[in-house]
Protein backbone atom coordinates (compact mmCIF):
# COMPACT_ATOMS: atom_id res chain seq x y z
CA UNK A 1 0.00 0.00 0.00
CA UNK A 2 2.78 2.44 0.87
CA UNK A 3 4.48 1.92 -2.49
CA UNK A 4 1.26 2.62 -4.40
CA UNK A 5 0.57 5.77 -2.39
CA UNK A 6 4.08 7.12 -2.94
CA UNK A 7 3.60 6.87 -6.72
CA UNK A 8 0.14 8.38 -6.63
CA UNK A 9 0.94 11.34 -4.39
CA UNK A 10 2.15 13.88 -6.90
CA UNK A 11 0.62 17.16 -7.92
CA UNK A 12 0.27 15.74 -11.43
CA UNK A 13 -2.29 13.12 -10.32
CA UNK A 14 -5.80 13.63 -11.59
CA UNK A 15 -8.70 13.98 -9.20
CA UNK A 16 -10.10 10.67 -10.43
CA UNK A 17 -6.80 8.87 -9.64
CA UNK A 18 -6.79 10.31 -6.13
CA UNK A 19 -10.47 9.43 -5.65
CA UNK A 20 -9.80 5.85 -6.79
CA UNK A 21 -7.05 5.53 -4.16
CA UNK A 22 -9.31 7.08 -1.51
CA UNK A 23 -11.93 4.46 -2.26
CA UNK A 24 -9.28 1.85 -1.47
CA UNK A 25 -8.92 3.48 1.96
CA UNK A 26 -5.88 5.67 1.27
CA UNK A 27 -6.31 8.67 3.56
CA UNK A 28 -3.11 10.27 2.28
CA UNK A 29 -4.70 10.67 -1.15
CA UNK A 30 -7.71 12.29 0.49
CA UNK A 31 -5.33 14.70 2.22
CA UNK A 32 -4.02 15.65 -1.23
CA UNK A 33 -7.55 16.28 -2.49
CA UNK A 34 -8.14 18.39 0.60
CA UNK A 35 -4.96 20.41 0.02
CA UNK A 36 -5.85 20.85 -3.65
CA UNK A 37 -9.34 22.22 -2.99
CA UNK A 38 -9.43 23.64 0.54
CA UNK A 39 -8.69 27.23 -0.48
CA UNK A 40 -11.37 27.22 -3.17
CA UNK A 41 -13.91 25.67 -0.78
CA UNK A 42 -13.04 28.20 1.94
CA UNK A 43 -13.27 31.07 -0.54
CA UNK A 44 -16.66 29.92 -1.78
CA UNK A 45 -17.99 29.44 1.76
CA UNK A 46 -16.64 32.84 2.79
CA UNK A 47 -18.39 34.56 -0.10
CA UNK A 48 -21.65 32.70 0.55
CA UNK A 49 -21.72 32.70 4.37
CA UNK A 50 -19.13 35.18 5.64
CA UNK A 51 -16.28 34.52 8.07
CA UNK A 52 -18.40 33.14 10.90
CA UNK A 53 -17.86 29.38 11.34
CA UNK A 54 -15.68 29.23 8.22
CA UNK A 55 -13.40 26.51 9.64
CA UNK A 56 -16.37 24.43 10.79
CA UNK A 57 -18.14 24.75 7.45
CA UNK A 58 -15.00 23.78 5.54
CA UNK A 59 -14.59 20.75 7.78
CA UNK A 60 -18.24 19.83 7.21
CA UNK A 61 -17.75 19.96 3.44
CA UNK A 62 -14.78 17.61 3.49
CA UNK A 63 -16.46 15.31 6.00
CA UNK A 64 -19.40 14.99 3.62
CA UNK A 65 -16.99 14.43 0.74
CA UNK A 66 -15.17 11.62 2.59
CA UNK A 67 -18.43 9.93 3.55
CA UNK A 68 -19.93 10.41 0.10
CA UNK A 69 -16.98 9.24 -2.02
CA UNK A 70 -18.35 5.69 -2.40
CA UNK A 71 -21.52 7.19 -3.94
CA UNK A 72 -19.63 9.33 -6.47
CA UNK A 73 -20.62 7.87 -9.82
CA UNK A 74 -18.34 9.84 -12.14
CA UNK A 75 -14.90 10.33 -10.62
CA UNK A 76 -13.99 12.70 -13.47
CA UNK A 77 -16.60 15.14 -12.14
CA UNK A 78 -15.10 15.35 -8.66
CA UNK A 79 -14.72 19.15 -8.63
CA UNK A 80 -18.31 19.71 -9.76
CA UNK A 81 -19.51 17.28 -7.09
CA UNK A 82 -17.32 19.01 -4.47
CA UNK A 83 -18.76 22.42 -5.34
CA UNK A 84 -22.28 20.98 -5.11
CA UNK A 85 -21.53 19.74 -1.59
CA UNK A 86 -20.00 23.14 -0.74
CA UNK A 87 -23.13 24.88 -1.98
CA UNK A 88 -25.33 22.47 0.02
CA UNK A 89 -23.36 23.14 3.21
CA UNK A 90 -23.61 26.90 2.60
CA UNK A 91 -27.32 26.60 1.91
CA UNK A 92 -27.87 24.58 5.10
CA UNK A 93 -25.93 27.19 7.07
CA UNK A 94 -27.94 30.06 5.59
CA UNK A 95 -31.15 28.31 6.60
CA UNK A 96 -29.80 27.79 10.12
CA UNK A 97 -28.87 31.49 10.30
CA UNK A 98 -32.37 32.47 9.23
CA UNK A 99 -33.93 30.28 11.91
CA UNK A 100 -31.66 31.58 14.67
CA UNK A 101 -31.94 35.28 13.71
CA UNK A 102 -28.19 35.44 14.18
CA UNK A 103 -26.23 38.57 14.96
CA UNK A 104 -23.55 37.43 12.52
CA UNK A 105 -23.50 40.60 10.43
CA UNK A 106 -22.76 42.78 13.47
CA UNK A 107 -19.99 40.45 14.59
CA UNK A 108 -18.56 40.28 11.08
CA UNK A 109 -18.48 44.05 10.76
CA UNK A 110 -16.70 44.31 14.11
CA UNK A 111 -14.13 41.68 13.06
CA UNK A 112 -13.49 43.59 9.84
CA UNK A 113 -13.11 46.85 11.74
CA UNK A 114 -10.67 45.14 14.14
CA UNK A 115 -8.61 43.95 11.15
CA UNK A 116 -8.55 47.47 9.68
CA UNK A 117 -7.32 48.96 12.97
CA UNK A 118 -4.48 46.41 13.12
CA UNK A 119 -3.43 46.99 9.51
CA UNK A 120 -0.86 49.74 9.11
CA UNK A 121 -0.24 49.97 5.36
CA UNK A 122 -2.43 52.13 3.13
CA UNK A 123 -2.58 49.59 0.30
CA UNK A 124 -3.72 46.90 2.74
CA UNK A 125 -6.39 49.27 4.06
CA UNK A 126 -7.63 49.99 0.56
CA UNK A 127 -7.70 46.28 -0.28
CA UNK A 128 -9.61 45.48 2.93
CA UNK A 129 -12.02 48.34 2.23
CA UNK A 130 -12.65 47.10 -1.31
CA UNK A 131 -13.09 43.49 -0.11
CA UNK A 132 -15.53 44.73 2.52
CA UNK A 133 -17.48 46.65 -0.11
CA UNK A 134 -17.63 43.62 -2.41
CA UNK A 135 -18.75 41.41 0.50
CA UNK A 136 -21.44 43.94 1.44
CA UNK A 137 -22.50 44.10 -2.21
CA UNK A 138 -22.82 40.31 -2.28
CA UNK A 139 -24.89 40.43 0.90
CA UNK A 140 -27.42 42.63 -0.93
CA UNK A 141 -28.14 39.75 -3.32
CA UNK A 142 -30.47 36.85 -2.77
CA UNK A 143 -28.68 33.62 -1.90
CA UNK A 144 -29.51 32.26 -5.38
CA UNK A 145 -27.96 35.24 -7.17
CA UNK A 146 -24.98 35.34 -4.83
CA UNK A 147 -24.33 31.63 -5.42
CA UNK A 148 -24.06 31.93 -9.20
CA UNK A 149 -21.90 35.07 -8.98
CA UNK A 150 -19.50 33.55 -6.45
CA UNK A 151 -19.13 30.29 -8.36
CA UNK A 152 -18.85 31.86 -11.81
CA UNK A 153 -17.03 35.15 -11.29
CA UNK A 154 -15.03 34.59 -8.12
CA UNK A 155 -14.25 30.88 -8.45
CA UNK A 156 -13.94 30.98 -12.28
CA UNK A 157 -16.26 28.04 -12.85
CA UNK A 158 -17.84 27.97 -16.34
CA UNK A 159 -21.58 28.72 -16.46
CA UNK A 160 -22.35 25.23 -17.75
CA UNK A 161 -20.64 23.67 -14.72
CA UNK A 162 -22.34 26.15 -12.37
CA UNK A 163 -25.64 24.96 -13.83
CA UNK A 164 -24.69 21.36 -13.01
CA UNK A 165 -23.58 22.26 -9.48
CA UNK A 166 -26.79 24.13 -8.70
CA UNK A 167 -29.11 21.90 -10.71
CA UNK A 168 -30.35 24.80 -12.85
CA UNK A 169 -30.83 25.34 -16.58
CA UNK A 170 -27.87 27.11 -18.21
CA UNK A 171 -30.12 30.01 -19.26
CA UNK A 172 -31.15 30.60 -15.65
CA UNK A 173 -27.50 30.72 -14.56
CA UNK A 174 -26.67 33.18 -17.35
CA UNK A 175 -29.59 35.40 -16.36
CA UNK A 176 -28.71 35.31 -12.67
CA UNK A 177 -25.04 36.13 -13.36
CA UNK A 178 -26.12 39.13 -15.46
CA UNK A 179 -28.54 40.36 -12.79
CA UNK A 180 -26.08 39.80 -9.92
CA UNK A 181 -23.22 41.60 -11.69
CA UNK A 182 -25.44 44.62 -12.34
CA UNK A 183 -26.71 44.69 -8.77
CA UNK A 184 -23.18 44.53 -7.29
CA UNK A 185 -21.93 47.12 -9.82
CA UNK A 186 -24.75 49.50 -8.83
CA UNK A 187 -24.03 48.95 -5.13
CA UNK A 188 -20.31 49.68 -5.61
CA UNK A 189 -21.08 52.82 -7.64
CA UNK A 190 -23.36 54.05 -4.82
CA UNK A 191 -20.44 53.48 -2.43
CA UNK A 192 -18.17 55.64 -4.58
CA UNK A 193 -16.23 52.96 -6.45
CA UNK A 194 -15.96 54.31 -9.98
CA UNK A 195 -13.35 51.99 -11.51
CA UNK A 196 -15.19 48.74 -12.27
Amino acid sequence: MLGVSANVLTDDCSDSDLVAECLKGDRTCFRHLYQRYQNKVRSTLYQLCGPSLLDDLTQEVFLRVWKGLPKLKHQDNFSTWLYRITWNVASDQRQAFAKQHSFDSKLKNQEQMDRIVVTDRTSDLMQLHYQDLVQRGLEQLSFEHRSVLVLHDLEDIPQKEVAQILGLPAGTVKSRVFYARNAVRQFLQKEGVSEL
